[in-house]
């Protein structure tokens, strides 16, 4: 057999929304990057081979940005009609054709070797082309889910709860268990003009009456549910009995469908099964140990940590380990505050020197990770592992040196990225602070204040009409290599990256109607006339930098139309 060998800088293995974003972080910082992902598509749970929508913070404004925003508003302006397989293409692309990264598709990980306490490399079998692929890598990242690198380097984890004794947490059990949330196999509907028929497999589950379904799950309503509830495996090994388990979870889902389409009035007459997942999505395996173990009260306290690097808002979301076999409650969603803090020392190993890790296996307690799982807040801290593991390399840090040296630049950078840190304030560029701003309506001064969304009662932005301007000028001629705009992309909007269904006449995805589309860059020569350099005709994007190189005493931004909305509004313009 063939046996590849990759030397880089950064090795991700696992695919998924955080080991893509972390793998998209590094590289764009410079690093070279090899990500292995054991599947033949990208985004794990949110993958068309699972299907969960991406959740996140809740309340306003609090929507995740970056590379997680980014490939969002991507899908929207080329998939208006909510195909899964062109957001398979949006997310494979975003990897495949990004400088510095090697993707390795369908090569699952099964051996390592250490160097003392040290990652030396990685080996993955890569089925579609009988090859073996040794990675040899200075930093690596496990974002799989199930943490393969943990058994496979001896890094300390846990599975299961703790007791409400080890971090005084009230939501935990009173004795520890080996327990979990179980994993789900989801069903996707689609609508029809006329009625459609359900024959069921002969070996589903039957379930001919209402009291046959737990009763908190029997509100059936097709158009809105993704039927998260058909779940099980919490109270198995959440690993190695996936298979049966899933087994399990198809003879339910199939029960399922057959009872709303042949028991009882469901409106679901004219209802087809477009599609259901043979690959289950998991909640929780094994997570790892870091510096730092974040906890139920952590949370609730709004951890406000010195060394945050990411945040959630999802509400401690703790399912019941029996899944769909408990009868009470499938799932008790416990308050937090949103946003609450995440910190860097939760996302690197506490014993294996070079190992890092994001997603659903961070280094926390099983009741912090019931509000840190959602996949919105895994892509955020995936591009903050991305991210530190680039410095790391360029400075030859270990990851725990990123925290000990290097963490300030670690989250201004991130917010750079336009990754949102509460409590924080993004470093103004010299050139954009000496300047003299002003503005032909309208405040333009929050466009430098460091914040670049609203929070509490601030707006942190400016509000202008169509063809308005918004001007930098110097004492001195300056030159200018680049520009960086954040634009409002409606974070409080209710449209999820992907359905779970698909209702007849169903409205297409657009793009934010608040985002600006068109705007064009003047500056002033020297006899004092404006011209313009630069004219974007079709922006879809909340961040964007544009490199120029000109030398001017004055220079402008002027919107000339939105995807839809009378005024323009802008978060942040830099000069530098």
């Amino acid at each position: 057999m063939r046996n590849i060998v990759h030397k880089v800088d950064f090795c991700v293995v696992g695919g998924g929304m955080a080991g893509l974003c972390a793998a998209i972080a590094a590289a764009r910082h410079g690093a070279t990057v090899v990500l292995m992902q054991d599947r033949p598509v990208l985004g794990g749970n949110a993958s068309s081979e699972i299907r969960m929508w991406i959740c996140g913070a809740r309340g306003k404004n609090n929507r995740e940005t970056g590379i997680l925003e980014e490939i969002i508003l991507e899908n929207y302006y080329r998939n208006p009609q909510k195909n899964y397989y062109i957001w398979d293409s949006v997310l494979y692309e975003k990897v495949r054709f990004e400088k510095n990264i090697t993707l390795l598709l369908n090569c699952t990980c099964t051996l390592l070797e250490m160097n003392g306490n040290r990652i030396k490399s990685v080996k993955g079998w890569q089925m579609t082309t009988q090859t073996w692929h040794t990675v040899e890598a200075k930093i690596f990242a496990d974002c799989s889910g199930d943490s393969i690198l943990a058994p496979l380097s001896g890094a300390e984890f846990r599975i299961g709860r703790e007791s409400q004794d080890e971090f005084n947490e009230s939501i935990a059990p009173v004795e520890a268990d080996n327990k979990t949330m179980g994993m789900s196999c989801l069903i996707q509907a689609r609508e029809t003009p006329y009625p459609q028929p359900f024959i069921p497999p002969t070996w589903a589950y039957d379930y001919p009456n209402e009291d046959d379904i737990p009763h908190e799950l029997r509100n059936h309503d097709v158009r809105k549910t993704n039927f998260w509830w058909i779940e099980l495996g919490g109270d198995q090994d959440s690993i190695h009995d996936t298979e049966a388990i899933r087994d399990e979870l198809l003879k339910i889902a199939f029960g399922v469908w057959d009872h709303i389409k042949n028991h009882g009035d469901h409106g679901a007459e004219n209802w087809t099964l477009e599609w259901i997942g043979f690959l289950p999505g998991k909640r929780e395996s094994r997570r790892y140990i870091g510096d730092y173990i974040l906890t139920q009260n952590d949370i609730l306290s709004e951890g406000r940590f010195d060394d945050i690097v990411a945040y959630g808002g999802w509400p401690m979301d703790d399912h019941h380990p029996s899944g769909f076999r408990y009868p009470g409650p499938p799932t008790t969603f416990h308050p937090t505050p949103s946003p609450f803090g995440i910190p860097y020392r939760c996302l690197y190993s506490r014993n294996i020197e070079n190992l890092m890790f994001a997603g659903r296996n961070i280094s926390a307690t099983h009741a912090a990770l019931s509000a840190t799982r959602v996949m919105g807040t895994c892509a955020i801290i995936g591009q903050a592992v991305g991210t530190a593991a680039a410095i790391a390399i360029r400075d030859g840090l270990t990851p725990r040196g990123v925290y000990q040296q290097k963490i300030r630049e670690l989250q201004q950078t991130l917010m750079e990225d336009d990754c949102y840190l509460p409590w924080h304030k993004r470093n103004i560029p010299e050139l954009t602070k000496k300047a003299k701003l002003t503005a032909s309506e309208g405040d333009p001064e929050p466009l430098r204040n460091g914040i670049d969304r609203p929070v509490d009662n601030e707006d942190n932005g400016w509000i202008g009409n169509i063809g308005a301007w918004v001007q930098y000028e110097f004492d001195k001629p300056e030159r200018i290599q680049e520009l960086r705009f954040v634009f409002d992309s409606d974070l409080n909007r209710s449209v999820p990256n992907m359905p779970c269904n698909y209702p007849l006449n169903d409205e297409p995805f657009r793009v934010p109607s608040t985002l600006v589309k068109k705007f064009s860059i003047e500056i002033q020569n020297e006899s004092g006339d404006w011209c313009t350099i630069k004219r974007i005709e079709n922006n879809y994007q909340r961040l964007v930098r544009l490199r120029i190189d000109v030398r001017t005493k004055a220079v402008r931004f002027i919107p000339e139309a939105t995807w839809g909305v009378d005024k323009v509004h802008v978060f942040a313009w830099d000069v530098r």
